[in-house]
């Protein structure tokens, strides 16, 4: 594995994501000096927060899985999980509510999850789903090391003994192809596919090996941060605070002064230059490449992945039976990718996720009071030619009235919309293409295809975050913050492969 060539005492990490907090901590638990600029007030990246009117908002993801990879950060710097962060079990995971009027409660528990289905569907169904689990763990456990948590520096880095058992199991076929070898009912396929619209890629397009995610959210189980997604952060950040890494909040990097091929100095707008040995970039590969002074000639054709249009709902509380989580299917599923992925339009028959952190945690709103988050997928701005500027509000109202015909009866009643972001709005905030969900995961960018953690013609600057490997997300985002730090140090011992054996046999 090609490492940072030389000395690296003093890293300086910039952006405070989850990418970027996990580098920190690994390389803190290395000895390195490590200094972190973020230009927010606070840590997230992705993970952004806003306060209205006593509501707590996350903007960013709402959905967290694989917390054994969390505790592995924290353990990083010696440090354990709960002594930081209280995390919740959901069960269910999600509702997965469908278009016909039926819903099923989705549990990662097996025994749960199976009654779920033979009351939803039939016994058959529910042997399938006993099956295809097993598979999902089988892919999982063949999957990781060789290939999520792995760096690579060629794509003859592939060529290993996973390689063969992954195409023996079927992980390159497609996704929605193995999954109906088990399930024949088309509404619980989608339990098991709705999450490729995470990888930016229709199921029936996208290879079996991003089932993995499935396995995320089914098998391995969904959690929430007592206090919100901004607790987790928070947390992150404390920890490597305690372990020594200097924060510098409100900056940002204008400038990166190199000697030959190597960085080695960070300047920022406030007037800070801080000394380095290595630097890790978790900023947009754009912005990455012009402080680098580097545009591989690959980067204009890049394909990002769709975006969202995310809208933060204010209520008084009449919803008590709402899951934490609810996936709240159209009846033309399939045509969803179609006119997101392939004609770059809004969604004919939406699908949306429909978030209530209040199901948790009900100090997140006012007293008495309830919070939703709604996600509706969209194009991306490369993709299509929707002026946001004229229908952005009232597309966001509209979403809001399709949550109340399908999921939340009277929801309109008292409610009022506390913040909306469309794929405009998360191009102002930076992210290209105007989209959250940083790069689609064909085949051409995931792995050794997908743009590389070290940069050619820069010696010591190394790559993190959702654009790079292994891709994004909340998990693979904290894997690339330890694969970036390996990149520094090397590989080092961990204890990711003990605590992920545990959670594949939940």
């Amino acid at each position: 594995m090609r490492t940072v060539a030389g000395r690296s005492d003093r890293v300086v990490v910039i952006g405070a994501g989850f990418a970027g907090l996990s580098a920190a901590l690994h390389l803190a638990g290395r000895g390195r000096e490590v200094t972190v600029v973020e230009r927010e007030s606070w840590p997230g990246g992705r993970a952004g927060r806003l306060d209205v009117d006593g509501y707590r908002l996350d903007t960013g993801p709402t959905v967290l899985t694989m917390p054994d990879l969390i505790d592995d950060t924290f353990g990083a710097v010696g440090e354990d999980i709960s002594a930081r962060l209280e995390l919740l079990p959901l069960d269910p995971a999600y509702r997965a509510v469908f278009a016909d009027g039926s819903s099923l409660d989705v549990h990662s528990d097996p025994e749960h999850m199976a009654a779920a289905i033979t009351e939803f569907a039939d016994g058959t169904q529910a042997a399938g789903y006993r099956r295809l689990r097993d598979w999902l763990i089988r892919l999982y456990r063949t999957e990781f090391d060789g290939f999520i948590a792995r760096n690579f520096d060629s794509p003859l880095s592939l060529l290993t003994p996973q390689l063969a058992r992954l195409a023996a199991i079927g992980g390159f076929r497609k996704w929605d192809t193995m999954v109906k070898r088990y399930i024949s009912d088309a509404r619980l396929r989608r339990v098991f596919t709705f999450q490729s619209l995470y990888a930016g890629v229709a199921p029936q397009h996208a290879l079996a090996v991003y089932a993995v995610i499935a396995y995320m959210d089914t098998v391995a189980g969904v959690f929430f941060p007592r206090g919100g997604m901004r607790a987790l952060p928070d947390a992150l950040a404390a920890a490597a605070t305690d372990a020594g890494v200097r924060f510098h909040y409100g900056a940002t990097v204008t400038e990166l002064e190199r000697t030959d091929c190597r960085v080695v100095a960070v300047r920022t707008d406030r007037g800070h230059e801080i000394d380095c040995d290595a630097v890790v970039l978790t900023t947009e590969l754009p912005q990455t490449y012009a402080l680098l002074g580097h545009r591989p000639r690959r980067l204009g054709n890049l394909r990002p992945a769709p975006s969202a249009v995310v809208v933060h709902v204010g209520c008084p509380r009449r919803h008590s039976e709402a899951a934490h989580h609810s996936i709240v299917f159209g009846d033309a599923w399939e045509q969803t990718f179609d006119d997101i992925v392939r004609d770059g339009r809004l969604m004919q028959d939406p699908s949306l996720l429909v978030t209530r952190p209040t199901a948790s945690d009900s100090s997140l709103a006012p007293a008495g009071h309830d919070l939703f988050y709604v996600l509706a997928p969209a194009p991306n701005l490369t993709h299509s030619n929707i002026d946001w500027s004229s229908i952005g509000e009232e597309y966001a109202q509209y979403v809001v009235n399709l949550v109340e015909d399908r999921l939340l009866p009277g929801l309109c009643d008292g409610a009022h919309v506390l913040h909306a972001v469309t794929p405009a709005d998360w191009a102002r905030q930076g992210m290209a293409a105007g989209t959250p969900f940083a790069l689609s995961h064909t085949f051409s960018q995931t792995g050794p295809f997908r743009p590389a953690n070290v940069v050619r013609g820069v010696d010591n600057a190394v790559l993190a975050g959702s654009s790079t490997v292994p891709g994004v997300g909340v998990p693979t985002a904290l894997i690339s913050g330890r694969l970036a730090a390996d990149r520094i140090t090397g590989t080092v011992g961990h204890s990711t492969r003990r605590v992920i054996t545990k959670a594949a046999l939940r």
